[in-house]
């Protein structure tokens, strides 16, 4: 062989090498925890996909994605998180206050992108919002603070009603602070607010049983991912028992519930799914932060209504981002 074939074949290989180790490297792994299934959070999933594809990466092509559901039971946070950390994920994407400090108390090192309800720099995850300054960022959705208008929306549904229940889960560990919330916005409106409380399904049938002898006029469910999970039991039940209810969640509303009204959800896992696009490109949490969403929706399922003998007032019909028929 020819010393120039022979120089130029070398280049060839320089060349080939490289571009043969990158394909053969493996994808970065984010692990995504949720409270419900794949199939249950599919709006949410959606979105987070919408997001990651802004940022150029796409499941299966680029990025492989580990999911992990709690089935609303609170107590698995701490073992799923440890789990993705034992398996080197690249980024930790979640939802919710429970899952958010699961995560934090499992890794120092490994980035986490949150969605949540609850102020994130009062629950001790970030330094501040525009300084995240940790391995954590991510998006500060409306949920828990808007309880009290809640109430004031099932209220205004239900206006002869004097006495009304809250529905909590007792290992949210923002429950006694919303529980307080709650009944200071029920002394202020000068009704009467039971607190009502389930950790598993099971709990359902006394809960309901005691609204039937509380005779209260409507439930207002708080904010935890055991009572989304469960939406379609919960709405189920409102409705067989006539019980008016009121719900964070959009899908509540959607499952048979009476009303939703809180943030704007998919996007908030929109911004989740871009954060976690940018940190595999190199991104630091301590660098991006945490964003606000202050859009927030009134949905009303006039169908439900009927069938619990509600006339919807025009009022609350006008203001209500969208009508379920």
């Amino acid at each position: 062989m020819r010393r120039r074939e022979f120089i130029a074949l070398l280049g060839g290989a320089a060349i080939a090498w490289p571009l043969a180790v990158r394909a053969q490297q493996p994808m970065p792994v984010v692990g995504f925890l949720a409270s419900a299934s794949p199939d249950q959070s599919a709006n949410q999933l959606r979105a987070f996909h919408q997001g990651l594809s802004e940022t150029g990466h796409v499941e299966g092509r680029n990025v492989a994605i580990e999911y992990r559901s709690s089935d609303g039971q609170d107590d698995r946070w701490p073992s799923l998180a440890a789990d993705l950390v034992r398996r080197r994920v690249a980024v930790i994407a979640l939802g919710g206050l429970p899952a958010a400090l699961a995560a934090k108390a499992a890794t120092t090192t490994v980035p986490i992108v949150f969605q949540m309800g609850v102020d994130p720099v009062q629950a001790g995850l970030v330094a501040s919002l525009s300084r995240p300054g940790g391995n954590l960022t991510g998006v500060s959705n409306l949920g828990a603070e808007l309880g009290p208008k809640r109430l004031e929306l099932l209220r205004e549904m239900v206006p002869t009603a004097t006495v009304f229940a809250l529905l909590v889960n007792p290992d949210n560990p923002n429950t006694e602070t919303f529980t307080k919330e709650m009944q200071a916005a029920a002394r202020a409106l000068g009704v009467q607010l039971h607190v009502l409380q389930a950790n598993t399904e099971r709990d359902f049938d006394s809960v309901f049983a005691r609204l039937v002898q509380l005779r209260a006029g409507g439930l207002v469910i708080g904010t935890t991912g055991l009572f989304l999970r469960l939406r379609e039991q919960l709405g189920a039940l409102t409705v067989r028992h006539a019980v008016p209810a009121i719900f964070q969640y959009r899908e509540f509303a959607a499952a048979g519930g009476l009303m939703s009204y809180g943030g704007n959800f998919t996007d908030a896992y929109r911004v989740v799914g871009v954060y976690t696009g940018r940190i595999l490109k190199g991104a630091k949490p301590a660098d991006l932060p945490v964003q606000q969403s202050t859009k927030v929706e009134l949905i009303i399922n006039l169908k439900i209504a009927k069938a619990l003998g509600l006339t919807v007032p025009l009022p609350l019909l006008g203001r209500a981002d969208e009508v379920i028929e």
